[in-house]
């Protein structure tokens, strides 16, 4: 989802994409899907926002034990189901 998102401006740069598909990917585990809709449900039930893109993102870096690198204050409510933040 994160490999989409980047590339999908169009004012986006051929060095940009190159340095992007670089990197490495992480892989999605067994049980993802439902670890995801766990942890959505849990942020939620507690009156925080979730939104499906960023409860995808935190639980693949929870899942792969991985600090997520960000500016987006909206992650810090996934810090208490173990989203390391960088």
């Amino acid at each position: 989802m994160v490999l989409a998102e980047a590339l999908s401006s169009p004012a986006v740069q051929q060095r940009f994409v190159n340095f992007v598909l670089s990197l490495p990917l992480l892989d999605i585990e067994e049980g993802y899907w439902q670890r995801a809709g766990d942890l959505r449900r849990s942020i939620l039930r507690d009156g925080y926002k979730a939104k499906l893109s960023d409860v995808l993102i935190a639980q693949a870096c929870i899942d792969k034990n991985v600090a997520l690198i960000t500016y987006d204050a909206d992650f810090r409510h996934f810090t208490r189901a173990g989203l390391k933040l960088a």
